[in-house]
């Protein structure tokens, strides 16, 4: 009967939605990716005689964050295929860049015909989830065909808490079916518990996050983007990066003043989604100053005939974590509006000093260390963003003394890959299990 509601309530929410889905089709010509698939759980592996492990990436940020894990995984088990699902296609076309020698996919939606098929079609020895994606009829099939879920790196905010928790009833069941949940915090640990997975089945891992951030700024991937952007060693760059409406404006404005008392000051913008880097462009190019995108690049950026140096825009995907490596200053969008922040660990590891808003729930764990340890700063508005931004531009000593405390706190966190892929191995069916690689 749970199943059979679930359809009911999802038919009735893609029928809610056929007509924005239609205007995206047609007005806007935006397919929805992989529609189909998702819809009927088409799932295609490319070694079907070989055991398989299913990995789920919602996006972009949650594949980024496999990189190091599913390395070291093939490592330590050579002969697994490894089954990668995103569900948005951004997520997809950067899976599809960093892991191309894995079987990837489109994640299907959560109507039980589709999970079923899928499941039939993939047999997987393990599924592991990546942060809170738990679909309830996912995991009731999972779980009767005695596959084994686990979720890594698991995060639950008090708001999706408190949301869990009105249903409480209705998720005892559907989470019953998670064999063991590997969990960042303490506090995340203790609202799984709280919503019915048993405490012997939660463990705390920390966040794999901090295994994959980079801290040399002399990388190879940094290192290019300098010379593409024509940057200097003697500029002083801020990056506003995962920023969206209005956050490329606060940041253009705080640059368009601070350029004449500073003149040593650049400014990068990173946006948030692809969908918006014509409009950051165009609204740089409106207000007459020149532009340098990383897309069209042939020449390193050199002074327009104003004296003006150009604003620079990266408008590519997969470098924004590389590109924080030529920040002294970064903000970190998302904060500014109702997204509920960014990812602020990368500029972290490279040691520049931080901002963002106040609006940061989405991070509430890795913000409150970094407040603690006087690692970073909060601007409230477009005002404090460009005074703040004034202040640590004019003070070198402080500019220097918040990158260096948020880069020894990243690198005190590192470790939970390790203990991610312990776990993994330790929930191995002991029936189809495989030797690690020496």
């Amino acid at each position: 009967m749970l199943t059979i509601g679930l359809n009911v309530v999802y038919v009735l929410l893609l029928a809610a939605l056929t007509p924005w889905l239609v205007y995206r089709r047609v007005a806007q010509r935006k397919a929805i990716a992989g529609l189909a698939d998702k819809f009927w759980g088409r799932v295609a592996r490319k070694n079907p005689e070989r055991p398989c492990v299913w990995f789920h990436a919602v996006s972009v940020g949650e594949v980024l964050q496999l990189q190091h894990l599913l390395a070291e995984f093939s490592r330590r088990h050579p002969d697994v295929e490894v089954l990668l699902t995103t569900t948005t296609a951004t997520g997809y076309e950067v899976a599809r860049e960093k892991f191309p020698q894995h079987t990837l996919a489109y994640w299907p939606l959560d109507f039980s015909w589709a999970v079923a098929r899928a499941l039939r079609s993939v047999r997987p020895q393990l599924v592991v989830l990546v942060e809170l994606e738990l679909w309830p009829n996912f995991l009731l099939a999972a779980q009767r065909e005695k596959v084994p879920v686990i979720l890594i790196n698991g995060r639950i905010g008090a708001k999706s808490h408190r949301g869990y928790a009105r249903l409480r009833w209705f998720w005892r069941r559907p989470l019953s079916a998670v064999t063991h949940a590997a969990v960042q915090t303490d506090e995340y640990a203790r609202r799984l518990v709280d919503l019915g997975i048993s405490a012997d089945r939660v463990s705390v891992t920390g966040n794999i996050k901090y295994d994959r951030v980079q801290s040399d700024r002399a990388n190879p991937h940094t290192a290019e983007l300098r010379t593409a952007f024509g940057l200097s060693t003697d500029e002083l760059v801020f990056v506003a990066g995962s920023t969206q409406e209005p956050e490329e404006r606060f940041a253009l404005d705080a640059w368009q003043t601070l350029r004449q008392e500073i003149p040593a000051l650049r400014l990068l913008l990173v946006p948030r989604h692809k969908e918006r880097f014509s409009a950051v462009a165009r609204l740089v190019t409106e207000r007459g100053l020149p532009l340098l995108r990383r897309s069209a690049l042939s020449a390193p950026g050199k002074a327009s005939p104003s004296g003006l140096p150009p604003v620079l825009l990266l408008d590519t995907l997969g470098e924004l974590a590389a590109a924080w490596g030529l920040a002294d200053i970064a903000f970190v969008g998302g904060s500014l509006t109702q997204r509920g922040g960014q990812n602020m660990l990368e500029p972290a590891g490279y040691g520049a000093a931080i901002l963002f808003g106040p609006n940061t729930w989405n991070f509430r764990a890795i913000v409150e260390a970094l407040l603690a340890r006087n690692a970073a700063c909060v601007v409230r508005d477009a005002d404090e963003l460009r005074e703040t931004v004034r202040r640590l531009a004019h003070d070198a000593h402080e500019r220097q003394r918040l990158g260096a405390a948020a880069r020894a706190f990243v690198l005190a966190q590192q470790g939970a890959t390790v203990r991610t892929l312990e776990l993994l191995d330790a929930h191995w069916p002991a029936s189809r299990s495989l030797p690690a690689a020496a």
